[in-house]
């Protein structure tokens, strides 16, 4: 761990922030990703000077070059994570030193400067302490964090770019899924991929998610909430939907989910979970899920309870599963028992009602 000190963030403050009102009505009933705080922290780096001053300034549009680099390339990459208002008036984080170096891992696939630790959870900390009266205070709610990085030179040149721009923004949000924690319907993509073998998969970038979107409007089409993708190679191997990991739950405790791998995201929510499993006695076998191995196990009953995780939603039962060939229901569309005293215990660390035995949480405020 780094001995120096982060350099302070200076404060440009908002002068016309949200009134009063109209910030009680999001935190009242936040949705995901719809209403944003009133500043932003942000880092330029060039090439010549490497990172910039820090500052947090107000938050509103960027201004960009129609040839900014990032328009025509897709140089770009984004974490996210959550703060968490505890009883006492404190403000928490999850895990944040994790995101920091999965966020250096996918610059690094991207040909994106690395932003140290210190600078990436030091950019949080200065968001929320201006931002603190955001935090929303209720159950299942938190305030996302989204930090990003995105190639900023005017310049079409196909090489990496020699300007990027670092910026964290805020938004008070609430359950992920409309009607909060319920088992959902899955679509299983066999025809489009979201990532392959050597490719982006395991950086967290825009341009896996936007290769999910096609399949995704395929999964409304067969009323289903969400995609799981299979492998490039054989179709035949789950690796994960278009933004959770997923795990199944077999009826003798075990619990599998697939290894994670250069087509795979590394969850933080999946590794935070894989740790609570294995405190509570269960076996956890990373290996690859079988697609036709899994319906057989869900028809036998060998397969108990199947769930998805992920920073956004936290843990999200799966109720069904469907594909061209298939729509079969898991444990009568109920959410399972360690499905849910997982979820229990991972949000109640999150939200300091439970000890935090493996120090994950990082105070901001």
């Amino acid at each position: 761990m780094s001995t120096v000190s982060p350099q302070p963030f200076q404060v440009q403050r908002n002068d016309r922030p949200a009134p009063d009102a109209r910030r009680a009505a999001a935190l009242a009933a936040p949705k995901f990703g719809t209403v944003f705080t009133d500043h932003m922290a942000r880092i330029t780096w060039t090439v010549a000077d490497g990172w910039g001053a820090r500052r947090v300034e107000p938050y509103g549009p960027l201004s960009v070059d129609p040839a900014c680099a990032v328009l025509h390339y897709a140089q770009e990459i984004f974490e996210g994570l959550k703060a968490y208002g505890h009883d006492d008036g404190s403000v928490w984080t999850f895990r944040p030193r994790t995101n920091a170096a999965r966020f250096a891992r996918s610059a690094r696939r991207l040909a994106l400067p690395e932003l140290s630790g210190d600078d990436f959870v030091e950019s949080l900390r200065a968001l929320v302490t201006v931002d603190q009266a955001w935090v929303p205070r209720g159950e299942e709610m938190s305030l996302y964090l989204r930090p990003f990085m995105f190639a900023s030179e005017s310049f079409l040149g196909v090489r990496p770019s020699q300007q990027v721009d670092y910026i964290v923004i805020a938004s008070p949000v609430g359950a992920y899924f409309p009607g909060g924690v319920r088992p959902v319907s899955i679509w299983v993509e066999r025809e489009y991929h979201r990532a392959g073998p050597g490719g982006t998969g395991a950086a967290k970038c825009g341009g896996n998610y936007a290769a999910s979107l096609l399949p995704q409007t395929h999964g409304y089409d067969h009323d289903c909430d969400q995609v799981c993708f299979l492998d490039a190679g054989t179709k035949t191997f789950l690796e994960e939907l278009g933004g959770m990991n997923v795990m199944v739950v077999y009826a003798d405790g075990t619990v599998r989910t697939p290894p994670v791998s250069d087509a795979i995201l590394e969850g933080v929510t999946r590794s935070s979970i894989l740790t609570l499993l294995t405190d509570a006695g269960h076996e956890v076998d990373e290996a690859p899920v079988a697609l036709p191995d899994l319906l057989e196990g869900i028809a036998s009953g060998s397969v108990a309870e199947v769930f998805a995780c992920g920073t956004a939603a936290v843990i999200t039962p799966i109720g069904r599963l469907v594909g061209d060939d298939f729509d079969v229901t898991v444990s009568d569309g109920q959410a399972g028992p360690v499905t849910m005293s997982i979820r229990a215990e991972l949000t109640d660390i999150q939200y300091g009602r439970r000890p935090d035995r493996h120090t994950w949480l990082h105070r901001l405020v």
